[in-house]
């Protein structure tokens, strides 16, 4: 047999076989991130959701920005409808003290 051959068909199983194992990243952000920074991380979240692992968004919260959750209710709004096209929400926008965290799944 010739050997170039049998490299080539181990190579073909090997690749048969691998798995991906789906990561969680994430992607923080304030209340008071710009426009074009909240563009940026999105695109960041997109390129880990096409890669088929899983992200985080979280909204962090200092000082007396905590007297406008609002506001980071806003920016969290913003960037899963940006991302609804290529994700599901797996759990929605919770509060756990001074952050706010979506997780989203890839489709």
């Amino acid at each position: 047999m010739d050997f170039g051959k049998f490299k080539y068909q181990q190579k073909k199983k090997h690749h048969k076989t691998h798995v991906h194992h789906t990561k969680i990243k994430e992607v923080r952000l304030r209340p008071k991130t710009g426009d074009h920074d909240i563009e940026f991380k999105v695109a960041q979240a997109r390129n880990f959701l096409e890669h088929k692992d899983k992200v985080v968004i979280s909204v962090v919260f200092r000082g007396r920005e905590m007297a406008h959750v609002d506001e980071g209710q806003r920016v969290m709004r913003a960037v899963v409808t940006q991302l609804e096209d290529i994700s599901k929400v797996e759990s929605g926008p919770q509060q756990m003290g001074r952050r706010l965290s979506c997780t989203l799944a890839p489709r």
